[in-house]
């Protein structure tokens, strides 16, 4: 490890995880066993944020005016870190992210310096997020200064393989709404105005569009509502897109050339259009010494990483984490768990979640972060690093 840190705290940090395996175990397993969606994890936020009262820290829920977000802080000292909890599931398929598993994770890596943290000079946060699938709990968040005194902040993701240093992408969500003017198919066609004629002809140019985008650029969507009956001439339609780039400026030109793709749907039919947008995911931004040292944290015990090179070409996703990361030193390292060759977002690597690889996933993970925040600590120049980041 580039900053070595004392023995004693290195086996305490694992120490602390294996004596509160258990309570993690049950914990990923209880989230994974109940789902919830973005903005509606009650149960799963009391879960979390119940264990961590119980082990001595001090708990605030409701946290930026979310209700199902919380604080959860331990120690006193001047380097303040932040373990991100992640626990929202996905609709039909539950924990096919492996929230469940983040969560764990980040309470193992909270447990493992409570009782270190004032004698390495930190504040102990775990920070209950909502909302990463859908909503941006972290970017409401930020915006509410819950960050401003973070000097770092971490988190683990579940993914098939282990990767240090992953590159998520910034995303732009947008649901379009086209209305137009309802008419009988067969009496009077002529009449109507038809707002699926305008979402086929955004959808048209959207995919013709493709050939032409930028590398890395990323667009892809459902339609939510394509009209009531078949004799009636669709007078209200909905999708929803999704707009991937690998930084917010690239994200500014895809979302300018998608735009104009659903103008070209109001403007063939006469319908008139809205777009509400969720709020954007910036691309997430991995600090450089924090990501070196948890991958030799990680690769201490025993896992295998992908090499730094194919890191950069490895296909990714997106979070909120990433808006995160470019106000707080950050790393969003992925945890591998055995899927069989399923990845996120299938049904098959939601039953990955839990189970023998899944449980490892979270204590190694607990323990990398743990330590790559002792060595923060512990050397002089990157603690002063992180905290003149919240002078």
């Amino acid at each position: 490890m580039g900053t070595p840190i004392p023995e004693r705290i290195a086996r305490h940090c694992a120490d602390a995880v294996d004596d509160h395996a258990d309570r993690l175990v049950e914990l990923a397993g209880s989230l994974h066993a109940e789902p919830e969606l973005a903005f509606a994890e009650h149960r799963s936020a009391e879960k979390i944020s119940g264990l961590l009262e119980r082990e001595g820290f001090a708990v605030e829920r409701g946290t930026a005016g979310l209700d199902t977000a919380f604080v959860a802080r331990a120690g006193s000292g001047p380097l303040t870190v932040a373990f991100c909890a992640e626990y929202d599931a996905l609709p039909g398929i539950g924990h096919a992210c492996g929230h469940n598993l983040i969560a764990a994770s980040s309470v193992g890596a909270g447990l493992a310096l409570r009782d270190v943290a004032d004698e390495l000079g930190l504040t102990v946060l775990v920070v209950g997020t909502p909302a990463e699938e859908e909503g941006g709990g972290k970017i409401v968040m930020l915006d509410a200064g819950v960050f401003d005194d973070v000097a770092l902040a971490m988190m683990a993701h579940p993914a098939p393989i282990d990767v240090a240093a992953p590159r998520p992408l910034a995303l732009a969500e947008w649901e379009i709404r086209y209305r137009g003017t309802p008419s009988h198919s067969a009496m009077a066609p002529h009449l109507g105005v038809n707002a699926a004629d305008a979402l086929t002809v955004a959808e048209v140019a959207i995919g013709v569009g493709r050939q032409h985008l930028e590398p890395e650029q990323l667009v892809h969507g459902i339609v939510t509502h394509g009209g009531d009956a078949p004799n009636v001439v669709p007078a209200d339609t909905r999708a929803v897109y999704d707009m991937r780039a690998p930084d917010v400026g690239s994200l500014e030109r895809l979302q300018a050339r998608v735009r104009r793709c659903i103008e070209a749907g109001a403007v063939a039919t006469g319908c008139s259009f809205e777009i509400t947008a969720a709020p954007d995911y910036a691309e997430l931004r991995h600090d450089p010494w924090l990501s070196a040292t948890y991958r030799d944290a990680i690769l201490e015990l025993g896992r295998t990483l992908l090499p730094p090179e194919q890191e950069r070409v490895l296909p990714a996703g997106s979070t909120d984490m990433g808006n995160v990361s470019l106000v707080v030193p950050s790393i969003h390292p992925a945890i591998g768990v055995e899927s069989g060759g399923a990845v996120n977002h299938q049904p098959e690597f939601t039953a990955a979640c839990v189970g023998p690889s899944a449980d490892r996933a979270v204590g190694d993970a607990a323990v990398a972060m743990a330590r790559t925040t002792a060595a923060a600590a512990v050397s002089d120049e990157q603690r002063e690093r992180f905290l003149t980041r919240t002078r």
